[in-house]
């Protein structure tokens, strides 16, 4: 029998709307006794008393068992969230920034209280991956875990191939629909897809990783001269984050935008949903498909977390307790196309093989393989306006 469930809501924006609206059409044994907010002055759409500010009318309450985290403040976030699982509260988050910085803390943390930090709706919205990297690839080797993990740079990408908008105009659309934010940053620069990489690795490899160690480049540089070639060749541009195991029992982990033909089964995942591809020794390749944005889709894994706990559902991190442990690598070589300015970066990059190179007025860019830690190094270089960079088939 399921026991009931006090829960105490930080946040009340898109996803905690979200998640009231589908508790309301529910007949579930949990109640909603409080909600805490930034801004006591907006209008709700419920009663003004379930609202404050203090966050001891949570964290001090010892009727509400369980905690749902849904603020955009990392920092805050893994304050309340380390309290809340030290003082016997079960903690439901969606924050990927903070479960990616604090992973291994937090799991350490509930191993010590016997409480549980659940997490789904932090990582592709209504795709529910890391239930399933848990349960049903427990005792499965993955090969690779790879996809789209950010719905507002595919939107803007859809955008950009399939109606021919100007990325600009495509990127001033998903922040009116607030599918991307004011400052773009986090979406388009790769760094929402590296917090959601280094969580799914670590449930499918066992391995904890900082994200600050993880190579990412997003689309904020993608030019016109990058749009035209891709569609010379037909391919589609995606922004995909990627861990793959490679040899000696070491996984590599790095997102970047990657030119995908038509055979990919990427290809057609479109607007604001994620797909991930999960290549494993014995199942072999198994796609998930689902609205990677939204606070009813995101609302929805958030629910699921909160529903399993009334059965005390926690992560086992069962990878972390294998014996012939992986650990991570940036010593991994693959092919890029980039786009240049300045011929002193070809050189700086020192590519191990070249395949192909152009040169005109307005458009240089070489075709080549390159080891993984070079432009890892070189980051702040290649991601100078006038270059593009990208993974090529």
């Amino acid at each position: 029998m399921s026991k009931k469930l006090t829960i105490g809501m930080f946040g009340f924006g898109v996803v905690g709307q979200g998640l009231y609206d589908i508790i309301k059409t529910k007949n579930l044994n949990l109640e909603i006794k409080k909600f805490v907010i930034k801004n006591a002055d907006k209008k709700r759409s419920l009663p003004a008393e379930l609202f404050t500010t203090d966050a001891e009318a949570i964290l001090g309450d010892s009727e509400i068992n369980t905690v749902v985290e849904l603020i955009d403040d990392a920092d805050a976030a893994y304050a309340l969230t380390v309290r809340a699982l030290k003082s016997g509260k079960n903690v439901v988050s969606a924050n990927k920034k903070m479960i990616a910085t604090h992973l291994e803390e937090l799991a350490a943390i509930q191993q010590e209280y016997g409480t549980s930090l659940l997490y789904e709706g932090a990582v592709c919205g209504s795709i529910p991956i890391i239930r399933n990297l848990e349960e049903y690839y427990d005792n499965e080797l993955l090969h690779a875990v790879t996809g789209i993990f950010n719905g507002s740079s595919n939107f803007i990408l859809s955008k950009v191939f399939n109606e021919n908008q100007p990325y600009a105009d495509a990127l001033k659309e998903a922040q009116d629909l607030g599918f991307a934010e004011t400052d773009p940053t986090l979406d388009v620069g790769g760094f929402d897809p590296k917090y959601k990489l280094t969580i799914v690795a670590a449930h499918a490899y066992g391995i904890n990783v900082n994200p600050d160690d993880v190579f990412n480049i997003g689309i904020d540089k993608l030019g016109a001269q990058d749009i035209r070639f891709a569609k010379e060749k037909n391919f589609k541009i995606k922004l995909i984050p990627t861990a793959r195991e490679i040899d000696q029992n070491k996984v590599v982990l790095y997102v970047i935008p990657k030119f995908i033909s038509s055979e990919n089964i990427l290809f057609n995942v479109e607007n604001e949903n994620n797909g991930v591809l999960v290549k494993a020794a014995f199942a072999d390749e198994q796609f998930f498909y689902g609205k990677g944005a939204g606070g009813h889709p995101t609302g929805s894994a958030v629910l699921s977390d909160i529903t399993a706990l009334r059965y005390d559902y926690r992560y086992e991190y069962k990878k972390h307790l294998n014996t012939n442990a992986l650990s991570y690598s940036t010593d991994h070589e693959i092919k890029v196309y980039l786009r240049y300015e300045d011929d002193s970066l070809v050189e700086k990059l020192g590519f191990t093989k070249i395949i192909e190179r152009y040169y005109a007025p307005d458009f240089k860019y070489v075709i080549g393989t390159i080891n993984l830690k070079k432009i890892t190094d070189l980051k702040s270089e290649i991601n100078k306006t006038g270059n593009f960079i990208a993974e090529i088939a």
